[in-house]
């Protein structure tokens, strides 16, 4: 009889851990702003979540890590290299706009790989839900070299957790239509392609960013520092601007900034000593 109960409780573990349950967020509810004085703190890569919390570490260009306080790795515009360290991703995510979004050949170890796209112009839909954090898409058109135009050949990723909407709008090239903001919905924490040539220009990012009103704006695929200057410079008017001084910092939804602020993270690669 006592071996059965241990049987029992074994069995019963795994599924506890399994269910974990998420903090909803409001990325569809239309939330009023969230007031809360407390700026992010900076973070290192290798070290524990907080709980209801999410770490962001500045891989380079556009791939971002995303840690969550119950162990979840998650990596955008994932191109098969995160630097040195040991490293499996749970979760992947990639754009094929250009090579340097995605990869051809993900290691087949990584249990979730999210293309951004699926047969050609009719994009793709992704709904992963891990108890933890949901992950889902909202697919937008691409541009061809050739000036043609790919439609659905890229997505937006959206990133449910703890309580945060964090939306990562990869290689964008079009301000999206009134049905895809709506499918946005209010995002907490955005990254933003600020180059203002191969993905949307500057104007168009900065009208994007004041209609999404997000707490937090993340500067990334910028190639010099004199583009991060000028897409700065946009938006000094209305948004406060930290130069956090390194690739990491921690999110929670009780300390989002009180004024909608942009926070400059300066990329590395995860190595085993990153951030200290």
């Amino acid at each position: 009889m006592r071996l059965i109960v241990v049987l029992v409780l074994l069995c019963v573990a795994p599924l506890a851990a399994l269910s974990q349950t998420r903090t909803p967020s409001h990325c569809i509810a239309l939330a009023g702003d969230i007031d809360g004085a407390q700026f992010l703190h900076r973070a290192s890569y290798d070290v524990d979540v907080a709980p209801e919390t999410v770490r962001l570490h500045y891989i380079a260009h556009a791939s971002f890590l995303l840690r969550t306080s119950g162990g979840l790795n998650m990596v955008t515009d994932f191109t098969g290299f995160t630097g040195s360290a040991p490293f499996i991703p749970d979760v992947v995510t990639m754009n094929h706009a250009h090579d340097t979004h995605w990869t051809a050949f993900p290691d087949p170890a990584i249990p979730h790989v999210l293309e951004g796209w699926g047969a050609f112009g009719q994009g793709i839909d992704h709904r992963l839900d891990l108890g933890e954090v949901l992950v889902r898409n909202v697919s937008t058109d691409i541009r061809s070299q050739w000036s043609g135009a790919e439609e659905n050949g890229n997505s937006i990723f959206i990133f449910e957790v703890a309580g945060l909407c964090i939306g990562h709008l990869g290689h964008l090239h079009h301000e999206p239509n009134a049905e895809q903001y709506a499918a946005i919905g209010r995002l907490d924490v955005v990254m933003a392609a600020v180059d203002g040539g191969t993905t949307v220009d500057l104007p168009t990012m900065i009208r994007i960013l004041g209609r999404l009103k997000s707490s937090i704006v993340i500067p990334m695929h910028w190639f010099a520092q004199i583009t991060l200057d000028t897409f700065i410079a946009g938006m000094r008017d209305d948004f406060a601007v930290v130069d956090v001084g390194g690739p990491a910092l921690d999110v929670s939804l009780d300390r989002l900034p009180s004024r909608p602020t942009i926070m400059v993270l300066r990329p590395a690669w995860l190595s085993v000593a990153a951030d200290d």
